[in-house]
């Protein structure tokens, strides 16, 4: 019952009348005054609410989470949750890509399209060898167990990031690692540096195998991949936000949200990782953006081999089409794959 709850409120927008529900489950012998107890217990668990005593229910984030699991389960068990036709307009919207990055600014689009809400498509593009040399790198603890790094390469590309470490290390092991770095890595590439590291740790075994092991844990927390890759964000569609969107003052910051692109990018970091193999649905996105309460984020990264080339993703209002956006997405996903062999 829940789930017809959801989607006649996804349908309509309004207030789901239990007379409405039990309209729809007679075909399954069940009474109005039965369909009345199970709302009420449905909302005495926190998958309903009330807007107000005479007014119908309303599904929680509990009962939409609750509704994207059934339809996850049920596209496995299918196959798929995209119809062919779909698939074959997204086919040829993608038709004639050269690059992974022309893919992925497509992609933004057609995702925009497909499901009603904003597309959104992170490339990230490794940097040459000539860019991706060693000039200078720097630590600063700003924090218990939060240091800034900051990279040089050799052409000036300045580069920075905060890392959050899962135990803190003092000024002079910051120093000490940067030190160690600068004078025996300069103009080195960051993938020699990190393979010459771990060799290092393995043989080393004085006083600098202190230093070795706080370096060697910085890197493994991105301390050098910050100068390795470049992102790129495509937001489309954002303008599929304002029907759905009463409060004008929420819209004006969601809109000024999505158009500073590292937001964005920081709330697809903070939700996807690069290691996952499926589609990511996250319903309520206030935590890393409070200006996303009520959205929700279906994502999946884009893959080539063993590599996360970037991320496709839709945002949209909690009670949006799940079934067409987890659809194209997951889709869009798979194809990237494909077609890289022929990019």
């Amino acid at each position: 019952m829940l789930t017809t709850v959801v989607e006649n409120y996804i349908a309509t927008g309004e207030p789901v009348a239990s007379q409405s529900i039990a309209r729809q489950q007679n075909r399954e012998g069940m009474s109005p005054a039965t369909v009345r107890n199970v709302m009420v217990e449905l909302s005495d668990a926190g998958y309903l609410e009330q807007p107000h005593t005479s007014a119908g229910r309303i599904p929680t984030p509990r009962a939409f989470r609750y509704y994207v699991e059934q339809l996850l389960r049920r596209g496995m068990a299918s196959g798929d949750l995209l119809p062919t036709l779909a698939q074959e307009q997204i086919d040829e919207s993608l038709s004639g890509v050269m690059s992974a990055e022309q893919f992925l600014s497509r992609t933004s689009h057609i995702l925009a399209l497909l499901s009603g809400g904003v597309g959104v498509a992170l490339t990230r593009t490794s940097a040459s060898a000539e860019r991706d040399l060693l000039e200078h790198v720097h630590f600063t603890r700003l924090a218990r167990a939060k240091v800034l790094a900051v990279v040089v390469t050799t052409v000036g590309q300045v580069r920075d990031r905060v890392l959050a470490l899962d135990h803190d290390l003092t000024s002079r092991e910051l120093e000490a690692a940067a030190q160690y770095l600068n004078q025996n890595f300069h103009a080195w590439s960051m993938e020699r540096i990190r393979v010459e590291l771990g060799l290092r740790m393995e043989q080393d075994r004085s006083e600098y195998n202190r230093w070795l092991r706080s370096l060697e844990y910085l890197c493994r927390k991105g301390a050098l991949d910050l100068a390795m890759q470049e992102e790129s964000v495509f937001v489309d569609g954002a303008s599929n936000l304002i029907a759905s969107e009463a409060d004008r003052e929420r819209l004006r910051q969601i809109l000024a949200a999505l158009e500073e692109k590292q937001r964005v990018i920081d709330l697809l970091h903070a939700y996807v990782d690069d290691h996952q193999n499926s589609v990511c649905v996250v319903v309520g996105l206030e935590e890393a953006m409070p200006e996303m309460q009520n959205l929700a984020l279906i994502a999946a990264p884009a893959r080539w081999g063993g590599d996360c080339l970037g991320t496709v993703a839709v945002i949209g209002p909690t009670r949006m089409q799940y079934e067409n956006a987890i659809g194209g997405v997951t889709y869009v996903a798979s194809l990237f794959e494909r077609m890289q062999k022929a990019f």
